[in-house]
This record gives structure tokens, C-alpha cells and sequence, in this order.
């Protein structure tokens, strides 16, 4: 496992190090790209994380590679952001398991839309609830740990 992981995760990381990316650049990718990853609305990160890397000229594949390695953290948070939603705006939790959530998404994308808009808007005032805070902190905890990765790759130069 940690070798999949190294191979998939650490050496693509350390890769775009090597190229010349920033460790700040790289750490707002992987931020970006784990925390906007996991907002609770199938289809929506992908495009938005897009916009967001074209705009601040930011690396794409990194974003994106982050967004889809967290797709799985994705669907298990559907609910605990519904949930805090839910109890922030005070309305009642509505009966919903990510398995009748898919099965309703299986009937068309426009059907589920309508059929879950409460979800929808309670998985995302949860994620707005948390996903801002996650990403800064993410982001600001990354930035030593690249600017250390950083200084390993490059031998420092004898004076």
C-alpha cells in the first residue's frame, strides 16, 4: 500500500517540485484540489477546480489529480455535510443513505437534482461550513512540509 501510494501520490508531487513549481503553487494546488475535491455535489468540483486553475494560473493536473484521489473522501462526506447543513439551518434530517442517493442518480442527472435539492443545499452550506476552513489549513500546513520535500531534492551548493 505505501508503495502504491508513493508511486501515485509522493513521486508526482516531488516530480513537479523538480520541474520548478513553488512549494506555495503546489501546496494551493493540493488544497484546492482535496478540499473544493470534496464538495458534496457530484460533478460540480471538476469544472470548478477548471475555472479556478485556468484563472489563477495554477497547475491542472496537479489540482486535478488531488480532486479525483479524494473522490472516495467525497462521497463519504455526502452525508455528514448534509447532516451539519441540516442542523445549521434547522430543518429535519431527511431519511437519505449514499446508496438511495445513487439509486436516485441512476434515474438521470436532472431527476436527482430535483429529487435531492434539499440535500444538495444542506450537503452545501455544510461544505461551505467547513471546506474554506479545511482548505487554509491544509494549505498553510503543506507549505513547510513542500519547502523541506524541496530542499532534499536540491543539493545545496557549496560556498
Amino acid at each position: 500500500m505505501l508503495a502504491i501510494v508513493r508511486r501515485h501520490v509522493v513521486d508526482p508531487v516531488l516530480g513537479l517540485l523538480r520541474q520548478g513549481l513553488s512549494p506555495r503553487d503546489l501546496a494551493l494546488c493540493l488544497a484546492l484540489g482535496a478540499g473544493i475535491g470534496m464538495f458534496p455535489v457530484l460533478g460540480v468540483s471538476t469544472p470548478a477546480l477548471t475555472v479556478i486553475a485556468l484563472w489563477q494560473r495554477l497547475n491542472l493536473a496537479a489540482i486535478q489529480l488531488v480532486s479525483w484521489l479524494v473522490g472516495p473522501i467525497q462521497l463519504v462526506l455526502i452525508i455528514p455535510f448534509m447532516r451539519l447543513g441540516e442542523w445549521v439551518l434547522g430543518s429535519t434530517p431527511q431519511p437519505m443513505t449514499i446508496e438511495a442517493g445513487m439509486e436516485i442518480l441512476s434515474q438521470g442527472v436532472l431527476h436527482a437534482i430535483v429529487t435531492l435539492w434539499d440535500a444538495i443545499v444542506h450537503a452545501s452550506v455544510g461544505w461551505v461550513l467547513i471546506g474554506p476552513l479545511a482548505i487554509f489549513v491544509l494549505y498553510r500546513s503543506l507549505i513547510p512540509i513542500l519547502e523541506r520535500a524541496l530542499k532534499t531534492l536540491k543539493p545545496s551548493t557549496p560556498k
